[in-house]
């Protein structure tokens, strides 16, 4: 074995120790980590008690809690753990690490524990969050769910955190569409949490990925799930809120991606229903609305991925030149008139006004009567009646 895959190897089992050491989005400790290197750190950590007085910036007694954290670090087993899941263990300095990871500065991951073939890097550069509440409404399950396929339709990864409500139904959207999906836990990797989606997180490891910062067998707390957030905003190009409300944990992912730059949209609710109180607000400020994945891809892809024009239908009366569609319009919506009372009511000529009618009646817009003329009825049911003019 050669000495820099020795070296290698040292730093991984020493950031696989650190992440039982440090907890997640930890910015003291990663600013010790980033000016000592993790194999430094570690021995800082588990030598005697002398050697731990050179970290600064941190109590007597909050020292003594990462000193007794690192005691218990046993990352040989950790690694193991992984393996036996079909895992690995992905720190930076690996051709798979995302580097847009790095952005969150000190906050950034020690390593991710991974689960899944795929490559990581490679599925992050083309991913979107779409996450939102866990007790969501019928109508932002299925925006979850349609928009999660839609977007895994036009090969982008849909990221999101597994689990209830909005982000089950994004993942199973694009799992459904046959597509990429990778979720980001708040535990480890081997922990299916919540239990009740035992079963899909099994699916995404199987047919996408699952990572997440904590080592094999560690249960989430509130904290964590907060944290990390920060990573599915990180790894993404743009995050996607679907029903929140003023304080929910979807948002603080929305303001993480607006803070590093990346692009964030809501999905919008009914101004009365208050599980999208906390989109409304988000795109009061600086998030744009989206409906669909089209409008999602316009805003995270590429120059000329853009969603389509959309607008109403083009009603036969919207194709009439100006001075026909004037002569259509003086026409009572009951009853009849002469050819003189409709030229004064359009502003036009009788000779003009009785050529335009003309026209409109070759095109069923009026009919003639004996004592002028009036608008064509509208049919009242389906068939092959002539149009009238609304």
């Amino acid at each position: 074995m050669s000495v820099r895959a020795t070296v290698l190897d040292a730093e991984r089992r020493a950031r696989a120790a650190l992440t039982r050491v440090l907890e997640p989005g930890d910015e003291r400790g990663g600013r010790w980590l980033r000016e000592l290197g993790a194999v430094e750190l570690l021995r800082r950590l588990s030598g005697p008690d002398g050697r731990g007085a050179v970290l600064t910036g941190v109590t007597a007694a909050r020292l003594a809690g990462y000193r007794l954290r690192a005691a218990g670090a046993e990352p040989d087993r950790d690694l193991a753990a992984v393996d036996a899941v079909g895992g690995r263990f992905v720190c930076p300095g690996d051709g798979e690490w995302p580097s847009q990871l790095d952005d969150l500065g000190d906050a950034r991951p020690v390593g991710l524990w991974v689960r899944g073939v795929p490559d990581l890097r490679l599925w992050a550069l083309r991913s979107v969050a779409v996450v939102g509440a866990r007790a969501c409404t019928p109508y932002g399950a299925h925006m979850a769910g349609t928009l999660g396929a839609g977007l895994a339709e036009r090969g982008w990864v849909v990221v999101s955190g597994a689990a209830f409500g909005v982000d089950g139904a994004a993942h199973r959207g694009a799992l459904g569409a046959g597509g990429a999906t990778l979720a980001v836990l708040a535990c480890g990797v081997d922990v299916a949490y919540p239990r009740g989606h035992t079963e899909l997180i099994g699916r995404i490891a199987e047919q996408g990925l699952v990572i997440g910062e904590l080592p094999p067998a560690e249960h989430p707390t509130r904290s964590r799930f907060i944290l990390r957030n920060r990573v599915i905003a990180a790894l993404t190009r743009g995050t996607v809120v679907v029903e929140a409300e003023y304080r929910s944990g979807s948002l603080v992912t929305a303001r993480s991606a607006q803070r590093l730059g990346r692009s964030t949209m809501g999905v919008p609710g009914p101004a009365t229903s208050g599980l999208s109180a906390g989109v409304h607000e988000l795109l009061r400020g600086e998030g744009v609305l989206v409906t669909d994945a089209a409008e999602v891809i316009e805003l995270v892809g590429e120059i000329g991925d853009l969603a389509p024009v959309r607008r109403g239908p083009v009603l036969p009366r919207d194709l009439l030149d100006p001075a026909s569609a004037r002569v259509l319009d003086a026409l009572p919506r009951t009853g009849g008139m002469d050819g003189r009372d409709v030229a004064r009511a359009a502003g036009t000529s009788t000779d003009e006004a009785l050529g335009h009618l003309y026209e409109l009646h070759s095109l069923g817009f009026v009919e003639r009567e004996s004592d002028g003329w009036r608008l064509t009825p509208v049919p009242t049911h389906n068939g092959d009646a002539r149009r009238g003019g609304t």
